[in-house]
């Protein structure tokens, strides 16, 4: 009986300091809550940043543009003889000639006879007009006398005029052989370089039949494309500066521009002279526009992220906060990148790299700082809650 009792005793004393715990507990609940509400936790940062500020810079203005070199002047020679076999041909591509040098020559046997038959008519038409011109000097100094009858003095004195026309014509027949014959000989019409050559020998050519190329004088040109925008800024003697497909960089100056915008593309031309050495007819190049200095601000290129093809910097707040800027893009100095569209942040600190990780609005830690913690409990907070613990 007094182990029963005992047991009863033991298990009320386990009931009564459960109930104690439990009603410590439900008071100390409250507080906590309380507490935890004065005291959020800290927000998590996206990214620990290094911060920039855009400083200012003198940079040089420059507008690209793409465009094809090719020659500033292609003569085409062809022929002029008709039906003559070409026997010699003296030049090849990529010689250099020099004006008036003999390029090609056709067969002239058939053009000599023809000059020697001209010069025989010319002789004869010649002696017939010398004759001709006798008989009616003799006439006109008769005709007062009677001797001759009108009719027959004016026949000898027509006989005179017809003789002299046929004088004109046997000449201008020579004329025209010895023309032919100046065509068998394909000359040079300018100083220059070869650039094709259709011409074989044992090749029977018809007139205006292509032989040749020449590039003028040597001379090549680089035809920039440019916008009709950017086409105002270039000048007469600007320099150029050019980036060939193997690498090599050359320069040239601006001859001129095109005084017509194409209707199809909008682009403009810009006829650059370039040397000869490097760039060949036909290549494709690629360069840039030397047009003056301006004073701009710049940021590192790390600090611009491009989205959806628009330039966009971060902007960090006094808060930590993120905020994305829209901004334009312009020329560079260095690493450095010109921005448009800053001047009321030009004070404030950006994202240095790392950008294009973070989203408006996103909470960053900069590096060299502590991060934001939660605030600290006050003394007369800390006295509260002991007043209400039971």
């Amino acid at each position: 009986m007094t182990l029963k009792k005992s047991h009863l005793v033991l298990i009320a004393l386990v009931i009564t300091a459960l109930a104690f715990l439990s009603f410590k507990l439900m008071q100390e609940k409250p507080a906590t809550e309380a507490a935890a509400a004065d005291n959020p936790s800290p927000a998590k940062t996206a990214l620990t940043v290094d911060l920039v500020q855009p400083t200012r810079a003198i940079i040089k203005q420059t507008i690209s543009a793409n465009g094809s070199i090719s020659p500033w002047q292609e003569a085409v020679i062809g022929s002029e003889a008709n039906g003559l076999l070409l026997n010699q041909v003296l030049v090849n591509v990529g010689d250099n000639v020099k004006r008036g040098q003999l390029l090609a020559q056709f067969s002239a046997s058939t053009i000599a006879t023809d000059i020697a038959q001209a010069q025989a008519s010319l002789a004869e038409a010649k002696a017939n007009a010398l004759e001709a011109a006798g008989n009616a000097s003799r006439a006109r100094s008769i005709q007062d006398t009677g001797a001759l009858s009108t009719q027959t003095i004016e026949q000898l004195i027509s006989l005179e005029a017809t003789s002299k026309a046929r004088v004109a014509a046997a000449e201008a027949t020579l004329q025209s052989q010895q023309i032919r014959f100046k065509q068998t000989k394909v000359v040079a019409p300018d100083d220059g370089i070869i650039s094709a050559r259709a011409a074989t020998v044992g090749a029977v050519v018809s007139p205006g039949q292509e032989l040749f190329k020449l590039i003028r004088q040597g001379r090549l040109e680089w035809r920039a494309e440019l916008t009709s925008s950017d086409i105002g800024h270039i000048k007469n003697g600007m320099t150029a500066n050019l980036t060939l497909p193997d690498g090599g960089a050359i320069t040239g100056k601006v001859r001129t521009t095109s005084p017509i915008i194409d209707t199809q593309t909008r682009n403009a031309i810009a006829f650059v002279d370039i040397a000869l050495g490097q760039a060949k007819a036909g290549m494709f190049a690629r360069g840039t526009f030397d047009i003056g200095t301006k004073d701009v601000l710049t940021l590192p290129a790390s600090a611009i992220v491009m989205k959806d093809g628009f330039a966009y910097v971060m902007l960090v707040g006094t808060d930590g906060r993120v905020k994305q800027l829209k901004i334009q893009t312009g020329g560079r100095e260095g690493t450095n990148v010109e921005v448009a569209g800053l001047d009321a942040a030009t004070n404030s600190n950006f994202v240095a790299s790392g950008g294009a990780f973070l989203a408006d609005g996103d909470l960053v830690a900069v590096t060299g700082q502590a991060p934001a913690s939660a605030k600290p409990i006050s003394k007369s907070e800390t006295s509260q809650q002991e007043q209400a613990a039971p």
